[in-house]
């Protein structure tokens, strides 16, 4: 147990139960445990395995490569279409984890193994992700911020290109374009 992290499992939430349950699992297969995005994160080495969290309806336990998992008790589920690699697998009591903690216990040791063993999920290229009309057209009229946009990292670009093509309304997609030109000049990322 790393103590960094005690204090996520000793606040107030609804899910203490379970992540205590959860952090025992996870424990027990010798990953060492950090704390990273508020997160008890359970690592090999510099890779991350695995986390827990928690949201309003339920907590989980998040896969950072469980796309190559087998998951053969078919519980993994893609938060979002745009989560190309980590899988969750959600509870919503403790009885579910306590009936599951031989399978919960084989997936996180499945998920250490692609990590010894080096595997690798094929991402989408940043070019790949749709590039909303009005964000190409300031491309095009301001090389400056094509210059700075090209210059960000792939994750960076990708965060963006999500923020602005999950806009419904193309004033809505302008005004975060025009929004985040500043943050992009500055070579810095939508989080920033």
């Amino acid at each position: 147990m790393n103590p960094k992290v005690n204090w996520f499992f000793e606040k107030d939430t609804p899910w203490r139960e379970e992540y205590h349950l959860l952090r025992t699992i996870a424990l027990s297969t010798g990953l060492t445990e950090e704390l990273k995005w508020g997160c008890p994160c359970y690592t090999h080495g510099k890779a991350n395995v695995v986390l827990i969290h928690g949201f309003k309806d339920y907590c989980a336990l998040l896969f950072m490569k469980g796309v190559l998992l087998k998951d053969t008790k078919k519980v993994l589920i893609q938060q979002t279409a745009n989560v190309q690699s980590a899988r969750q697998w959600r509870f919503t009591n403790a009885k579910e984890i306590v009936k599951d903690k031989a399978t919960i216990k084989a997936y996180i040791k499945e998920a250490w193994e692609i990590e010894k063993a080096g595997l690798q999920v094929a991402m989408k290229k940043t070019k790949e992700f749709d590039m909303p009309v009005e964000f190409k057209n300031v491309l095009k009229e301001m090389p400056d911020v094509k210059k700075a946009f090209e210059k960000l990292t792939p994750g960076r670009q990708r965060g963006y290109l999500l923020h602005f093509s999950s806009a419904k309304q193309t004033k809505t997609r302008e005004a975060r374009i025009e929004k985040y030109i500043p943050a992009i000049l500055q070579g810095k990322g939508l989080e920033d």
